[in-house]
């Protein structure tokens, strides 16, 4: 099977993430979405997030009121021991189910800073990454780019439709006492 390796905090998991996953399986030829719940990102402040065993449950009840999706939420990564490299979390799921073939998504923005990943030459070579729009990014310039330093590499851009909303964004309306309901899976 196609397995695309959607990770992130997902704090709270929201319609433009489920969005995203309806692309993935129903356009972009994904079997399944493997949504990977992640401890910490190291790009941003550890402080402000939520546990991820706490968000993980979350995610997991957001996925089951929406059975017709192709989704499995995971917890690898609150598994295993920091740093949780993204290489090691594809390793796993690779080594777990080496039937499957394994490709990471992620946004414009993540492609402009990939190769500051650890290991991003092995993610790109031996996983691929799918990439979706974000506003204020040029992903033709950035593939092109990582192209040059990365012969072999395997960066797809999708033709998906630019989603507008964030998790940021939830957080700051609830904080102001705003009924943010709609805009959560």
């Amino acid at each position: 099977m196609k397995i695309a390796v959607y990770s992130g905090s997902f704090n709270p998991l929201h319609k433009g993430h489920e969005a995203i996953i309806r692309f993935l399986t129903r356009e972009a030829g994904f079997d399944k979405v493997y949504l990977v719940v992640t401890p910490q990102n190291p790009f941003k402040d550890r402080h402000s997030l939520p546990a991820g065993q706490d968000r993980f449950d979350a995610a997991v009840a957001a996925v089951q009121r929406h059975p017709d999706l192709d989704v499995q939420v995971e917890d690898v990564e609150l598994h295993m021991t920091p740093p949780q490299y993204t290489i090691r979390t594809l390793e796993v799921l690779q080594n777990r189910e080496p039937q499957n073939e394994f490709t990471l998504i992620i946004g414009a923005d993540n492609l402009a800073v990939f190769d500051g990943w650890r290991y991003y030459e092995r993610i790109l070579t031996e996983f691929g990454v799918a990439v979706f729009p974000r506003k204020g990014y040029h992903r033709g310039h950035a593939r092109a780019r990582l192209m040059k330093k990365c012969p072999g590499a395997r960066i797809v851009l999708l033709k998906a439709p630019l989603v507008t909303i964030s998790s940021t964004q939830i957080r700051e309306g609830m904080a102001a006492g705003k009924d943010m309901s709609k805009w959560l899976m």
